[in-house]
Parts: structure tokens; sequence; C-alpha cells
């Protein structure tokens, strides 16, 4: 079972979300300060990522927030985090999480989450690392998303052995323990080509 230091956590920063969602965003906080387990996010203080940064201090959790120049004053930068890491691009950003992080973690969102849910699970996936990605499905929210990769699978564009890589649980405590136990696959040529492959 790997140890997991800080978890990123992806989410939304709209505040025009019901309050659950926001309560979501903070058992996601309250699980890992239990757990001893710092926080990576995208900086903002509104919204489930501001919910999740407030809940996570209130526990006495170290949070790092990472967030583009342009998006500083746009998603307010949350400036009562442990440390503000500030930089130029999304790309960087996005880096920088993952280079702080051992684990991934989902929450409730629009595109932003998506694409940084689904980059990271790529990088497991070819190999760039070796760090679980979950989704957390709280209220069924990611329900359809995850019977589109179960068909995606079945059709063959997700590979069966790479399928596993997003783990998902409706409860935090429970999406934590599949990620310390989640058996990565390694990087296969023949895997990655599949029977008809060269």
């Amino acid at each position: 079972m790997r140890t997991l230091r800080r978890v990123c956590v992806y989410c939304a920063s709209s505040n025009q979300v019901a309050e659950h969602w926001r309560e979501t965003a903070r058992a996601m906080a309250r699980c890992l300060s239990r757990r001893g387990i710092g926080v990576v996010f995208g900086g903002g203080s509104v919204g489930l990522m501001g919910a999740l940064a407030d809940a996570a201090l209130g526990e006495g959790c170290e949070v790092i927030g990472v967030i583009p120049k342009k998006l500083l004053e746009l998603e307010l930068g949350h400036r009562g985090v442990t440390e503000l890491v500030v930089v130029e691009t999304m790309h960087q950003r996005k880096h920088r999480m993952a280079e702080l992080s051992d684990a991934f973690v989902a929450l409730p969102g629009g595109w932003g989450t998506l694409e940084e849910i689904f980059e990271v699970t790529t990088w497991t996936q070819l190999g760039y690392h070796e760090k679980p990605v979950g989704l957390l499905n709280a209220g069924g929210y990611y329900d359809h998303l995850l019977a589109f990769l179960d068909h995606a699978s079945e059709l063959g564009f997700i590979r069966p052995a790479h399928r596993p890589i997003l783990q998902a649980s409706a409860d935090p405590d429970a999406l934590i323990e599949l990620l310390l136990r989640a058996e990565l696959p390694k990087l296969d040529g023949a895997v990655l080509r599949g029977p008809a492959g060269p």
C-alpha cells in the first residue's frame, strides 16, 4: 500500500452551484485532514475550491494552491493558504500541481476539472508518473461519465487493463482507500498496440 503525503484535488471554481456541492468539498477536506494528507488545489478562493481550502485550513491541514497570474484575480486567489504558487501558464499550473502530489481526485466540476483529471489519468496510463487517480462521485455526479468510460472500454478505445486507472466512489474515505491500494498498469507496448498492432 502506497503512502499519500499530498493529494491534488480538482474541483469547480463556480459560485453558481448549490450549497450541498460545497459541502462535498468540505467533506473531502475533512477526510484528507483526518488522514494527515495535505491538499494541492487550483489556488482559488471561490466555488468548491474555496470551500475545500477553507475547510482543510480549518482542520490544520497543509494547503498549497497553484494559480496562473491571469486567473489570480478572476478566481480570486486564496491568500490564506499555506503556500500560494503563482505561475505564468495553465500548463505550468498543471505540471506543478502534479509534481507536488502523490494522487489526484476530481470533485464535481466543469470543463477544467474534466480536462485536468483526464490528463493525469493519461499520464498514469503512459507511465509519465505512477500516481493513482479518482473521481469523487458524490450524488451520482459522474454516473453518466463512468458509464461512457465503460462503453469506450467495451468498444476497445480504452484498454481493459487501463480502465481501472480511474477509480470512483461516492465516499471520500472509500475513495482514498481505493487510491492507496490501486494497482497501476505497467507501460507495455504490446498492451498499448493490442492484438492488431505491428
